[in-house]
């Protein structure tokens, strides 16, 4: 996974001159400072998945952390009611459990799902997340 490192932001991109919001990174113990356990707990469910299935990139921002192969897979946003899991596939997904998509880009939508349970990452979303993880590399 060949990746660009912006010179000013030291954050790590597919592309070389990516535009994007020139913050610094943080960490992903920062990203979940003062939330819920659940939600951290839900994110490290997530992330063992992914690198069981290989190599991701977390890129950690104040919002959340976005997750990256060669594109991104997915960004996990801790918010105030929920831990939004905002899914990078190439289709919509028509279960009730996605909140909303939107197309980003030609075969490119994004599925958000919320989670207020460890528990709901469950067997559903670990083939939401493996099918990202597979649209999103090689």
């Amino acid at each position: 996974m060949a990746r660009w490192i912006c010179p000013q932001c030291e954050r790590e991109f597919d592309k070389a001159r990516q535009g994007h919001v020139c913050v610094p990174g943080g960490t992903v113990d920062e990203t979940f400072a003062g939330r819920p356990d659940y939600q951290r707990a839900a994110y490290a469910a997530i992330i063992g998945l992914l690198d069981d299935l290989g190599p991701v990139h977390e890129d950690a921002v104040k919002v959340g952390v976005f997750l990256k192969r060669d594109r991104k897979l997915a960004e996990i946003r801790p918010m105030a009611r929920a831990l939004s899991v905002e899914l990078y596939l190439s289709r919509p997904l028509d279960d009730e459990r996605v909140t909303r998509h939107y197309e980003v880009g030609r075969g490119r939508f994004v599925n958000v799902v919320r989670i207020t349970d460890v528990d709901q990452v469950d067997e559903r979303m670990r083939g939401w997340l493996t099918e990202a993880f597979e649209d999103a590399g090689p």
